[in-house]
């Protein structure tokens, strides 16, 4: 069968038909087993070199949209039609907003961190790299944010946007379309005081009292602490090596949150199969999907899997970021691209709740991203939390595998181990700590009774040479304890 497919000068050829096949899978235009040209017929086709439309089928194969029958040829995967249409009416399954956020308690119980100690290595998970960060380019950012400062509104000092400072959300949009996925116009994002308030406010727009929500179990204990303080019903739904048990989530549920890109904590990516089939759930149900995608800039294996926000079309997926994993946490900003139906309702919340966020900051940080000082640093920090990466495992799968194995893990700044019988992490835990290494258990982010024995080694904040020495430290310890 032909394709028609208009390619745009010369540039990017590879991207070109990539983007314009996948859309035709998605958007149904390429229905499900129908039978792709040759690549030799679809070069031939439209003018370009074999190896162009071979490193085209080879992305979309690896990514689940096509396959391939030996001898037979290549084929559109079965389901990647199937994901929700978008419709120009409002019907049951949009996301709709609530008032429950005029009703929030006085307090709300947020675990805290355990308290600072010294270590030699320290494994804490969620920390970034200080030393690492081009503070020179910060400086210049913040000196100009000044300037602006100093003449906006001229000399009438005056509240701001809401929703964030344009600079900010524009280098948001422009960030997620090329490196997320995520297309979007600067309007439709909403910065925020990190992700925590982004999930704050979403959940004040969504939740009602005795509305079910559903977490991945384990999972990210701010967030069950957030749908609690609204007296949701927490529904703990199992993970697997997929991602979120889709066939396990309650029927009358109102918001699921997930960490699709990886997981919280266990690390494993959301496949694209189980993308969908969370997409179409939801789409009959109505219910919101509130992705988290907190450290997936940095994907060490394989390429990305399609964000939730990418593939919805129903309205449904509320895509929520953070800056706290890539540059530091004590930042505070973070950032959500809500379905269209919530873009108001959360404006009014964001205004209600603190009415908006520090303009300094977030001037500085969007001429940090528009002047691709953001990208540089992505680039820098990529290699060297790499570099700590494959220290972990080296020791992980070497001198430490009689006692842990690593759990799959492509993403992100910590991994999970998982402890082989017979050994327990609060055993484990505490013997690493008396020799100054840093160990986390993963028993805190189960809601219930842990399924499985492990440790979460994060390696944001701990150079290569303390890695060495920490887990050379631990096999020592852990070859004591079995003595």
């Amino acid at each position: 069968m032909d394709i028609h497919i208009t390619l745009h000068g010369r540039h990017d050829l590879t991207g070109q038909i990539y983007g314009q096949l996948r859309a035709g899978i998605i958007e149904g235009r390429l229905a499900a087993h129908a039978r792709l040209p040759s690549t030799r017929d679809l070069a031939a086709q439209l003018g370009v070199s074999r190896k162009t439309t071979l490193d085209v089928f080879d992305r979309l194969i690896a990514e689940g949209f096509l396959r391939t029958r030996a001898g037979d040829g290549t084929f559109v995967a079965d389901g990647l039609t199937r994901l929700p249409a978008a419709r120009a009416e409002p019907t049951s399954a949009r996301a709709r907003a609530t008032g429950i956020w005029r009703k929030m308690p006085e307090r709300m119980s947020m675990p805290m961190p355990p308290a600072d100690i010294t270590l030699d290595c320290d494994f804490k998970g969620g920390v970034t790299d200080k030393t690492l960060f081009p503070f020179d380019a910060w400086r210049r950012c913040i000196n100009q944010a000044l300037r602006t400062q100093a003449r906006t509104g001229g000399g009438v000092a005056s509240y701001r946007d809401p929703a964030g400072e344009q600079e900010l959300r524009l280098g948001i949009a422009r960030y997620l379309a090329f490196s997320r996925a995520v297309v979007c116009n600067w309007q439709d994002v909403l910065v925020t005081q990190g992700a925590q308030q982004a999930l704050d406010l979403l959940a004040r727009v969504v939740v009602q009292p005795g509305d079910v929500v559903a977490m991945e179990e384990p999972g990210y204990p701010p967030a069950r602490a957030i749908f609690s303080a609204l007296h949701a019903r927490i529904a703990h739904v199992p993970v697997d090596e997929h991602g979120i048990v889709v066939d396990k989530l309650p029927r009358n549920t109102r918001l699921v949150y997930v960490t699709p890109s990886h997981q919280f904590p266990l690390g494993m990516p959301m496949s694209l199969a189980r993308r969908i089939e969370l997409l179409e759930w939801a789409a009959k149900r109505g219910a919101v999907i509130v992705e988290d995608d907190y450290d997936g800039e940095f994907r060490f294996e394989g390429r990305p899997v399609e964000s939730l926000k990418s593939l919805d079309h129903a309205g449904l997926v509320a895509y929520v970021g953070t800056f706290s994993k890539t540059l530091f946490p004590d930042l505070r900003i973070g950032y959500v691209v809500p379905p269209a139906t919530l873009s108001e309702p959360l404006w009014n919340a964001r205004q209600v709740c603190d009415l908006h966020g520090c303009m300094l900051t977030q001037t500085a940080l969007g001429a940090f991203m528009l002047d691709g000082e953001y990208a540089k640093h992505l680039r820098r920090m990529h290699k060297a939390y790499a570099q700590r990466r494959a220290a972990l495992i080296a020791h992980l799968t070497g001198a430490l595998a009689h006692w842990f194995e690593p759990m799959p893990s492509t993403a992100g700044i910590h991994l999970v181990t998982r402890l082989l019988e017979p050994w327990q992490e609060a055993r484990v835990v505490a013997a690493a700590r008396e020799a100054q290494v840093g160990l986390y258990g993963i028993a805190p982010f189960y809601a219930g009774k842990p399924l499985l024995q492990g440790v979460l080694l994060g390696y944001g904040g701990t150079s290569v040479p303390a890695i060495e020495r920490g887990l050379k430290r631990l096999a020592g310890v852990m070859a004591a304890m079995g003595a």
